[in-house]
């Protein structure tokens, strides 16, 4: 399958700016004529590998700022945005998302957050009215964590160095962990009985200098609590800073996002970049080899996977979701154009969701997006049983994905026709905004669209789009 060719004239047009270079000047610099160069920045050229790569250095930025996955968030969010009926009277300016999103960013996002601020006022009312309470804290760290592409570069080096400098090990972390609380810090772990009953993982009780850990766990949920005090109690200033930077609007999402870092920064101790990086790029990205190597959970080998976006080490841009068996999105994040449909139920035909008949089996899969982009994904349940026959266990699964360029330097390639168009599955951001309008799974029609329920025929749903 072709790749998706490179427009990114707007951002190459700033990036030069701000490095105070006449186009004449990087011109030179990269070897190519002063009218190519002009070519590129109006949107008439794409860019090439090479040039992608000279451009990196010479303004020194990574290739990544020119890859197009934060317009395409953006793309995707106006879509969605403009969607609302409040819109339905200016039919023409869906045609005039990616233009703007190219020449404006900035007023592309201050848009959509005028609009959020909006249903925010539309949320706040109906929860006032019915009872329920917004979340919109968790919305706003989210599309931060989102915007970051869930890569925080100060906290990986802190987990490194951190790592590094007291001699941990992979195979003695836990120890290693329970250690370094009681020499740095005077607290000493305990499991304490009880706890899980009562929906609580750890305790930090500060008067007795005591960590009380819910037993009866698995080995890799203990070690990432560990993992979470120390980001707390060690790393607070590092992580204060990084939430300075985000200028949150809410008292509620600035907790969110401080426990947000500390988890990042866990994940981080428990599987540090450099050695992380190497361990995958060698295990050809196989989950349960680097699961058994680092004594992690697959959902915390995955998570970790998709935050491996170091500019001068980058592993494969990977999306990530963890989902109920309802349907509903408890994480995500991407470092890819693929989307997440911001209201609605997501797409039933993603193996995510077949992986609830199937638990405990990884299951494969080629999926296609209708911006013409091909993925591989992997999803398998990772919920445990309950202690008791009269706990109620919880369902949930996670899936990762890559653009299907990526598959190849993948263990879950084998196997696979990935040159074959047809054998993808056909997949979407979520009903109400894909643009599929044949699809036999349809549950509800796509926001911002005119329906015509004619009665002299009936498709795979009782209505048609309206044109317009």
């Amino acid at each position: 399958m072709a790749e998706k060719k490179i427009f990114a004239g707007d951002r190459l047009r700033r990036a030069r700016e701000q490095a105070g270079l006449k186009q004449a000047v990087l011109a030179v610099k990269l070897e190519i004529s002063a009218s190519y160069l002009n070519q590129i920045e109006s949107d008439q050229r794409p860019l090439t590998p090479v040039l992608l790569a000279r451009l990196a250095l010479v303004l020194n930025v990574p290739e990544s700022y020119f890859a197009d996955h934060e317009d395409a968030r953006r793309e995707s969010q106006l879509r969605e945005d403009l969607g609302d009926p409040l819109f339905r009277a200016m039919p023409g300016a869906q045609a005039e998302v990616r233009a703007l999103v190219r020449a404006a960013p900035a007023f592309a996002e201050a848009f959509m957050t005028l609009y959020r601020a909006y249903s925010g006022q539309a949320e706040q009312r109906a929860a006032r009215a019915g009872g329920a309470l917004p979340r919109f804290p968790y919305d706003e760290v989210r599309d931060w964590v989102q915007s970051r592409q869930n890569h925080f570069a100060a906290l990986d080096h802190a987990a490194e160095g951190m790592f590094e400098e007291w001699g941990f090990a992979p195979a003695s972390l836990r120890e290693d962990m329970r250690r370094y609380l009681r020499d740095v810090h005077g607290i000493t772990t305990a499991h304490t009985p009880g706890m899980l009953a009562e929906g609580v993982f750890w305790r930090l009780s500060r008067g007795s200098k005591r960590l009380h850990l819910a037993e009866d766990v698995s080995p890799e949920s203990e070690m990432f609590w560990l993992a979470h005090v120390i980001g707390q109690l060690q790393q607070r200033p590092l992580i204060e800073r990084e939430l300075r930077r985000a200028k949150f609007t809410t008292e509620e999402a600035l907790g969110l996002a401080r426990i947000a870092l500390a988890n990042y920064f866990a994940g981080a101790l428990m599987m540090p970049y450099g050695m992380f990086h190497a361990a995958a790029v060698a295990a050809r990205y196989d989950v349960q080899r680097l699961q058994r190597q680092f004594g992690a959970s697959f959902e915390q080998i995955c998570h970790r996977l998709s935050t491996m976006q170091r500019p001068e080490l980058p592993g494969i841009p990977f999306y990530f979701a963890k989902t109920d068996i309802a349907g509903n999105i408890l994480k995500r994040s991407s470092a890819t154009r693929f989307q997440f449909a911001q209201f609605g139920g997501p797409c039933p035909l993603w193996n995510v969701y077949r992986a609830f008949a199937r638990p405990g089996e990884v299951l494969v899969q080629l999926a296609s997006t209708p911006d013409n982009m091909s993925y591989l994904n992997i999803a398998r349940t990772v919920g445990r049983g309950g202690g008791s026959y009269l706990s109620r266990p919880r369902a949930v699964a996670v899936v990762l994905g890559c653009e299907i360029r990526y598959a190849p330097l993948t263990v879950y390639a084998a196997g696979l026709d990935l040159g074959n168009p047809d054998a993808a599955d056909p997949i979407g951001p979520g009903c109400r905004a894909c643009e599929r309008t044949n699809c036999r799974h349809r549950s509800v029609p796509p926001m911002g669209h005119a329906l015509d329920m004619g009665t002299a025929e009936r498709g795979v749903v009782p209505y048609r789009l309206k044109p317009g």
